[in-house]
C-alpha cells in the first residue's frame, strides 16, 4: 500500500484573461452580470495576479519534507484540477491518501464541495481519509497568534496604546448554512446540487459560522486579548443575490469608529495564504474604507510558509494514516 497526502484548495487563474472561464467554474455554469466579472478582473489586476497557486504548492512541498511521503495539491476551480491530480496519484501507485482542505472551518459551500469532487474522482480506486475540519488545531492557532502578536505589539508600541483586533472569515450565502430538510436533500441530489457533497447529518445547521468564531476566539485567547479588545466579522460577501452571513467588515468598521477606535488590526483567520480576498479585499478595500472613517488599519502576515501550519498539516496527515 502506497500512502500519500492530498491538499485541496480553491484555485485561481494564472492571467486576467482567464477570469471569465474561472468564474463559470466557481458558479458551476451560472453566468454572472458583466459588471461583476469586470470587478473581479479589476481586483485581480490591481494586485498583479493571485499568488494562491504557487503558495499552495510551496505549502505542499514543505509538508512533503516534513512527512517524507508524497504530497499532492489539487484545485477545485482551476489547474491543477482535483480530478487530474487524483488520476496522477493513481498512475503513481497511490492506494491510500489523507485528504486535507486548506480551509480549516467546515462548510457545505467549501469543504462539502471539495469532498464531492475528490470522492467522485477517486471512485473505488483509492482509500481516502477525509479531514472534515481543523478549526481548533493547536498549531493552526499558534501560527495565527504568532503572526498577530509580533505585528500588533509593534503597532501598539508605535501608537502608544493597545491596538484592538478584528478577526475575519469569508462569508457564505445564508441559505447554504441553514439546515436542509430531507426532502431538500433528495431534490438537490437529483439536480446534481450541493447536497451531493454533504454527509448524512446535513439536516442540521452548517457548522461554518461557529467554527470560524471558534478559531478567532482561540487566537484571541492565545494572544491575551480580553473583552472589548477584539471583534469578529465576515468579509468578501459575494455578488449573487440573497443575504450573506454578517456582520460585514464595513458595518463593523463603522460601529468601531463610533466607539472611538482609530487604530485597528484586521486578521483573516479563514485563509491560509495570500490571494485576492486578502491582498485586495483587506489590503486595499478595507484599508481605504477604514481610512475614510478615520481608522488606520494594518494586517499581520498570512500564514503562507508558516512552520506552525506545516506542523498542523503534518499532524492531521499522520493521524489520518495511522
Amino acid at each position: 500500500m502506497t500512502d500519500a497526502v492530498l491538499l485541496l484548495a480553491h484555485g485561481t487563474p494564472d492571467a486576467v484573461e482567464e477570469i471569465p472561464e474561472y468564474l463559470m467554474r466557481v458558479t458551476r455554469g451560472r453566468p454572472l452580470p458583466q459588471e461583476a466579472v469586470e470587478e473581479v478582473k479589476h481586483r485581480f489586476a490591481a494586485i498583479g495576479g493571485s499568488p494562491l497557486t504557487p503558495l499552495t504548492l510551496e505549502q505542499g512541498r514543505l509538508l512533503g519534507e516534513e512527512l517524507r511521503v508524497p504530497v499532492y495539491v489539487g484545485m477545485r476551480n482551476w489547474k491543477p484540477y482535483i480530478a487530474d491530480v487524483v488520476a496522477k496519484m493513481r498512475s503513481d501507485g497511490v492506494t491510500r491518501a489523507v485528504v486535507i482542505c486548506l480551509a480549516p472551518q467546515n462548510s457545505r459551500t467549501s469543504v462539502g464541495l471539495y469532498r464531492k469532487a475528490v470522492f467522485d474522482a477517486a471512485g473505488d480506486a483509492l482509500e481516502l481519509r477525509f479531514v472534515e475540519h481543523w478549526a481548533e488545531h493547536p498549531e493552526l492557532i499558534a501560527g495565527f497568534a504568532e503572526r498577530l502578536r509580533s505585528m500588533r505589539d509593534a503597532f501598539s508600541q508605535e501608537v502608544g496604546a493597545a491596538v484592538p483586533v478584528l478577526f475575519t472569515a469569508h462569508s457564505v450565502p445564508v441559505r447554504t448554512v441553514q439546515a436542509l430538510r430531507a426532502a431538500d436533500l433528495s431534490a438537490q441530489e437529483s439536480a446534481g446540487g450541493v447536497a451531493n457533497a454533504v454527509d448524512p447529518g446535513a439536516d442540521t445547521p452548517d457548522p461554518y459560522a461557529d467554527q470560524a468564531r471558534l478559531t478567532a476566539t482561540l487566537v484571541a485567547e492565545r494572544v491575551g486579548l480580553g473583552p472589548g479588545e477584539w471583534w469578529f466579522a465576515f468579509q468578501s460577501q459575494g455578488m449573487s443575490g440573497g443575504p450573506w452571513l454578517g456582520p460585514t467588515v464595513e458595518d463593523t468598521l463603522a460601529e468601531l469608529r463610533g466607539k472611538g477606535v482609530t487604530n485597528l488590526v484586521i486578521q483573516p483567520i479563514g485563509f491560509l495564504c495570500d490571494h485576492v480576498e486578502i491582498l485586495y479585499d483587506v489590503d486595499v478595500g478595507f484599508r481605504d474604507f477604514a481610512q475614510r472613517l478615520g481608522i488606520t488599519v494594518r494586517r499581520p502576515r498570512s500564514l503562507n510558509e508558516s512552520r506552525h501550519l506545516t506542523l498542523a498539516l503534518a499532524d492531521l496527515a499522520r493521524r489520518g494514516l495511522a
